[in-house]
């Protein structure tokens, strides 16, 4: 059967559209290749394995710290709380420095660790995969840290606030 469709979709359609699907929010940390930190906001977390324990995320190849991501070999998935919304724009912003004035910490992995937040996943690159204006990006979860009560920021609460 051939379907014809007589427009494509717009990038922004799509954005519009998309929004409304509530996904937590997450900011991702790495060293970079000269060892200095970056970091990003990504709602694109999904669990993709149990056995083995792999997660999936996806960049932008137009990220100002891609070349990071392009080549990487662990991260740091922080999974916000709803008392988190202050790291958003912070991490959200391109061509900054995210990390100013925060305590420099590393992971295990040597990622940088973000305090306050309530569940870090140290991931190692499992693989990349091409995901059109994007990268998959799948990570094996090395560790997990969690604190006992969780209220997850969702992009519904930052869009309503």
């Amino acid at each position: 059967m051939d379907t014809t469709f007589p427009t494509a979709v717009q990038p922004e359609q799509l954005r519009q559209v998309m929004r409304h699907w509530t996904t937590g929010v997450a900011v991702i940390t790495a060293a970079g290749p000269d060892g200095a930190p970056a970091g990003l906001v990504s709602n694109s977390i999904t669990s993709v394995s149990l056995e083995p324990a792999l997660l999936s995320w996806c960049v932008d190849r137009r990220s100002s710290s891609f070349r990071t991501w392009s080549c990487t070999e662990a991260f740091s998935v922080h999974i916000l709380g709803a008392e988190n919304t202050d790291l958003v724009p912070r991490f959200a912003a391109r061509g900054t420095d995210k990390f100013a004035g925060l305590p420099a910490r590393r992971s295990p992995l040597g990622t940088p660790v973000l305090d306050r937040v309530p569940v870090r996943l140290d991931c190692t690159v499992w693989n990349r995969y091409d995901g059109g204006d994007h990268v998959i990006i799948i990570g094996q979860v090395q560790a997990v840290e969690t604190a006992a009560d969780i209220l997850p920021l969702t992009n519904r609460q930052l869009a309503a606030g």
